[in-house]
């Protein structure tokens, strides 16, 4: 039975154990919003449908919202949609429509939210969801007043070599963890010569950009999914290229940060200290197998994940390197570790996370990456800038709403 908000019953919703779900999503025009959670997740649900553990089949329907209707009508017609709309409050206040998703820029999703939700929808939405962390916090008080789910995505914890790395530390390979360490970002081209491979915005203070507000919400949850959460935020924050050119080939000032270094300190459930570091860049060539990549050391192993992969060594298979620069290094020191297999079938992170969100609107569950683990990753940007601009360490102060 579909756990509903204050708009409409659940009712005509079901039938003869089937659930049907009317989805609004805001924002599929932008590249995120199209390709994982329109392409590779909500388009292949209506065609599949979902089962859900006690029989119940879940089928889903989506309408196109947006401020584009010729690219919403062309999307509309290219996929077989029945719907789309670019009046959002219309949408809203349609009994019929069950979820609203947000994938918009985060300078409007705090508004669309709080609409949604105030209109009785459950809701599931990108990150950041908001611009400051009271806005952040206020939204989660919205979420508990009208009684609805709320979702927000954390994809990389669903991406096959986090989950691998997640397992490990479920298994207690690490034995006492000690560390992590995180390199993420590649090279941005200004686009003078070569048009840059991501919008202008996104580095443009005033319009929201800006690499601590980008990324800083996602290594919150990163790290409070696989390790603990985060205590204390020690951060630098930098604009490597101070000019660059928009998507009409004119020079523009770069105003947000291109790049952030972030030292965190952990604590796991067992009570134990890490230390976690995590550069973050978009002026810098990758030298790595992976866009992203973090390695955990622990007492009894080590392991590295990337989105894809994950290596480990253990302890016993711990070679003993000595320092030595008057002789070369022969030793092959990547071919020391073993894969990690899955041993599972892994889907597309982002459509097993609807699935989960799904899954817990049908059955009245709230969902474990809720607006408060958003708002968290919101206080960790805000800290994390704070922390750069007054040279200091900042702590984490616990969140309520």
């Amino acid at each position: 039975m579909l756990a509903s908000g204050k708009a409409h019953s659940s009712e005509k919703r079901s039938d003869m154990g089937t659930t049907k779900l009317t989805i609004a999503m805001n924002g599929v025009t932008g590249r995120m919003g199209y390709r994982q959670h329109l392409l590779r997740s909500i388009l292949p649900l209506r065609e599949e449908g979902l089962t859900l553990a006690d029989g119940t089949r879940v089928e889903v329907e989506p309408i196109l919202v947006g401020r584009r209707p010729e690219t919403l009508a062309a999307l509309a017609k290219q996929h077989g949609i029945a719907r789309w709309e670019t009046d959002l409050a219309a949408v809203l206040a349609d009994p019929q429509v069950d979820i609203y998703f947000d994938a918009q820029v985060t300078s409007q999703r705090k508004a669309a939210l709080t609409a949604a939700m105030q209109a009785g929808k459950h809701v599931f939405t990108e990150k950041p969801t908001a611009e400051t962390l009271e806005e952040a916090v206020e939204l989660e008080r919205v979420r508990a007043a009208a009684g609805v789910t709320a979702g927000v995505v954390h994809d990389k914890l669903y991406l096959p070599g986090l989950v691998k790395l997640r397992r490990l530390v479920e298994e207690g390979f690490f034995g006492r963890i000690l560390s992590l360490r995180g390199e993420f970002g590649y090279w941005v081209f200004e686009g003078d010569h070569q048009p840059a491979q991501r919008p202008s915005w996104n580095y443009r203070k005033q319009d929201g950009g800006g690499m601590t507000i980008d990324m800083f919400c996602h290594w919150n949850y990163v790290m409070e999914g696989i390790i603990g959460k985060v205590e204390a935020v020690t951060a630098k924050a930098v604009t490597h290229i101070p000019t660059r050119w928009d998507e009409q080939g004119q020079p523009y000032e770069a105003t947000a940060d291109d790049a952030a270094y972030g030292i965190f300190e952990l604590r796991t459930p067992q009570g134990d200290p890490v230390i976690a570091q995590i550069n973050s860049s978009w002026a810098v060539r990758v030298h790595r197998d992976e866009l992203v990549e973090f390695q955990i050391d622990g007492t009894h192993g080590s392991a590295v994940a990337g989105l894809f992969s994950c290596v480990a060594q253990q302890r016993a298979h711990t070679p003993k390197p000595v320092w030595n620069p008057d002789i070369p290094t022969t030793e092959r020191f990547r071919e020391q570790w073993l894969d990690v297999p899955a041993n599972a079938d892994l889907t597309n992170g982002f459509r097993a996370q609807w699935e989960e969100f799904l899954s817990d609107v049908v059955t009245g569950r709230p969902h474990r990456y809720d607006l408060l683990s958003a708002a968290r990753g919101v206080q960790l940007a805000e800290n994390g800038l704070k922390s750069s601009a007054e040279g200091r360490r900042i702590e984490m102060e616990a969140l309520q709403a």
